[in-house]
């Protein structure tokens, strides 16, 4: 029981001890803890207007970039519908061209067959006259003083042209 009832003498000495310490602290120990606390403080301060301006900076610039996000999507939207446009356009002038073109292989061709046409109506007409030629050669060279001999001859020259 003595542990829990000290002397009085035990209390006078710890109590003085205890001032001792007490104000070397005040003193010493105090003025630069309380030194480092503020400047600890003013430090954390510090960071937190720091990371607050990071933050709104932080902010600002997203709302920058959805920005430039949408304004590129629309200039996307923008270049493939031209680009759609462009395609359709290109595709309809061909067709145009090509329509144009065959227009023109098809009357080249029309243009071709009447001239080939004329040209093989011209190669009958000359073999017709040929023939009448031939005929009328044929004709002369028999006697001319026989008439039944003629007649008979043209018929036989006509029978045959109409047999070829």
């Amino acid at each position: 029981m003595k542990l829990l009832t000290p002397e009085f003498g035990l209390l006078i000495w710890t109590f003085l001890a205890f001032m001792i310490v007490f104000f070397l602290l005040k003193k010493l120990a105090w003025p630069a803890i309380v030194n480092g606390l503020k400047t600890r403080e003013a430090f954390i301060a510090e960071s937190l207007a720091t990371a607050q301006k990071v933050k709104d900076e932080m902010a600002q610039m997203k709302s920058e970039h959805e920005l430039l996000l949408s304004q590129a999507r629309e200039e996307r939207a923008s270049m493939l519908k031209e680009a759609r446009e462009t395609k359709e356009k290109i595709i309809n002038e061909s067709k145009e061209a090509a329509k144009v073109e065959a227009s023109k292989i098809v009357a080249d061709a029309q243009v071709a067959i009447e001239a080939q046409k004329m040209a093989a109506l011209i190669a009958v007409k000359n073999q017709v006259g040929k023939m009448v030629v031939e005929v009328s050669e044929k004709i002369l060279r028999k006697e001319l003083n026989n008439k039944e001999a003629q007649e008979a001859h043209i018929n036989g020259l006509v029978n045959e042209v109409k047999l070829n």
